[in-house]
């Protein structure tokens, strides 16, 4: 049996890693948190000329995907922390991904508390979440939503472990791939 993927999708700065991490404390089984900017980091530091930056960002993206499908499909429990900010990565998902199993959490933040944050941070480029901003949620589905301008990491993941045991069906992801993804869940369910 595939393993169970929470998929939070937000900004950048909105607080996915945080409310994973938090996740990892309180779940019941094991799961793994795959943020997308540990595939970042694994990448080799040497300076990427501007036109090439794009196919590498975008294969580093593809290749993340696979291997969460791969973790996924190896029964594994996965907590995804990404941004479904181009369109082409949630399509990319919707084929990849076993979408019954898949929880998506939409991690929202308010674009004043997201600048605030981004500042503090210093490790981002200044304005990433407000380009991210109007198209992370452009899809408009989720299982389930949190707000972190004002809860905290630990009230989230509280929110989204209560929610587990009353998944509705068709899951979010279901609906998407039908909308979207006509014909991918039988090529998902093949490899």
């Amino acid at each position: 049996m595939p393993g169970r993927i929470i998929f939070l999708n937000g900004t950048s700065s909105s607080g996915k890693s945080s409310i994973a991490q938090e996740l990892l404390w309180i779940l019941d089984e094991p799961y793994f948190h795959m943020p997308v900017d540990s595939f970042h980091a694994m990448r080799s530091r040497r300076e990427i000329p501007a036109e090439e930056l794009p196919d590498v960002l975008h294969r580093t993206w593809k290749g993340f995907h696979r291997a969460v499908a791969g973790m996924a499909a190896a029964g594994n429990n996965v907590v995804v922390d990404h941004v479904l900010s181009e369109e082409w990565r949630l399509l990319d998902c919707l084929e990849l991904f076993p979408a019954r199993d898949v929880v998506l959490v939409g991690v929202r933040c308010s674009l004043e508390e997201l600048r605030r944050r981004e500042q503090i941070r210093g490790d981002r480029p200044a304005g990433l979440a407000a380009r991210q901003f109007e198209r992370v949620h452009a899809h408009g589905r989720y299982d389930v939503e949190c707000d972190t301008t004002t809860a905290g990491a630990a009230d989230c993941a509280r929110r989204i472990r209560a929610f587990l045991p009353h998944r509705p069906f068709p899951t979010a992801f279901e609906t998407l791939r039908a909308e979207l993804r006509p014909g991918a869940g039988a090529r998902a369910a093949v490899r």
